[in-house]
């Protein structure tokens, strides 16, 4: 994790420093900076532009920032710069004499919650939650999604699961995936007759519930082939039929593979980045090497020197997964898609 923090006096600098060393210790990559005209001799960036541009530089380029000091200068440098919970970076704030550690921003998605705990335990700081869902000891749609790796398909449905479930109600639970651990509290396995429940999957057109809130793995690749010169929209195109034939989500798709001769494919290289996703490459001697039963093409192995791009690629970029859909192939562009093992746990 990207940290910033910041600090003004020099006691908040001593405590900085700590921070900075536990965190390190931990993996992150930590920048320490201070803003005081007092501080001029500390091994810690000084910022000089004001405190809210300061901070919007965060924002842009770090997934945590720490204060040190007061809450409500944090609160004020901040501000303009709070858009989604699903974006913002975590933010907390400690006195600066490390007594109190208190997650302000992105509690429970951008992780704010469970770095204000790493920190205050380092600390032997007290961590000040205020989340319903952590204060009553409930199930967080959201905390469940970020450490299973799951796309939340409807922030104001997760919002509802939680309230409904802080308010003593009950909640169905459906997942395709394997699942680990016991359910808990106010989750229901299989029951379809209750009004507003969760479905873990790929598939859109699996809506077991009046109300369903759609937890996504994000763990396809689309293997891709494709002719020289073919452009994004070929791609595009096929990659929605692909899709649809399977009723799957477009967030389930996390990177496209295909052979290193069209790594420089304009098109293709295009459709990555509309769509977001890396594009992972492979020699034709790795795709041979690429054990399965594939669907073999003369005219392809005569032009790549591999009898097939797509489904070779998809399955090899996955560490343990199978295809899930081979070969379709329209207007010079073949497309398969291969499926990640994946499993989902209750701690």
């Amino acid at each position: 994790m990207d940290t910033g923090i910041i600090c003004f006096t020099m006691n908040g600098f001593v405590l900085a420093e700590k921070i900075a060393r536990l965190l390190v210790r931990q993996g992150h990559n930590v920048s320490v900076f201070t803003k005081s005209r007092y501080l001029k001799d500390v091994s810690a960036q000084q910022v000089k532009e004001p405190l809210q541009q300061w901070a919007k530089k965060m924002f842009e380029t770090r997934e945590a920032v720490v204060f040190i000091g007061a809450s409500g200068i944090a609160v004020r440098a901040i501000a303009p710069w709070v858009e989604d919970k699903k974006y913002d970076p975590a933010v907390l704030v400690l006195d600066e004499q490390g007594e109190f550690c208190i997650p302000l921003l992105s509690g429970h998605l951008g992780g704010a919650n469970e770095l204000a705990c790493q920190i205050s335990a380092g600390l032997g700081a007290t961590p000040v939650l205020t989340t319903a869902t952590d204060v009553n000891q409930r199930f967080a749609v959201d905390v469940f999604a970020k450490k299973n790796k799951l796309y939340i398909s409807n922030m104001t449905l997760a919002k509802e699961i939680s309230a409904k479930l802080l308010s003593g109600g009950s909640i169905g639970f459906i997942s395709e995936l394997p699942v680990e651990g016991e359910l808990p509290e106010g989750l229901y396995m299989d029951r379809e007759s209750l009004p507003l429940g969760i479905y873990v999957g790929v598939h859109y057109d699996r809506q077991p519930f009046e109300q369903t809130l759609w937890l996504i793995p994000r763990c396809i690749t689309a293997g891709i082939g494709c002719r020289k010169g073919t452009q994004r929209e070929q791609i595009e195109e096929l990659f929605e039929e692909v899709c649809q034939i399977n009723g799957i989500f477009h967030e389930a798709v996390t990177q496209v593979a295909t052979i290193d001769l069209k790594k420089e494919e304009e098109g293709l290289a295009a459709f990555c980045r509309e769509m977001d996703l890396p594009l992972i490459t492979y020699s034709a001697q790795e795709l041979e090497q690429t054990e399965g039963e594939f669907s073999p093409s003369d005219f392809v192995k005569s032009v790549t020197g591999v009898d097939n791009v797509c489904e070779r690629s998809a399955v090899r970029a996955v560490t343990s997964g199978s295809l899930i859909q081979k070969k379709i192939r329209k207007n010079g562009v073949t497309i398969a898609f291969a499926m990640e093992e994946w499993r989902v746990g209750f701690e």
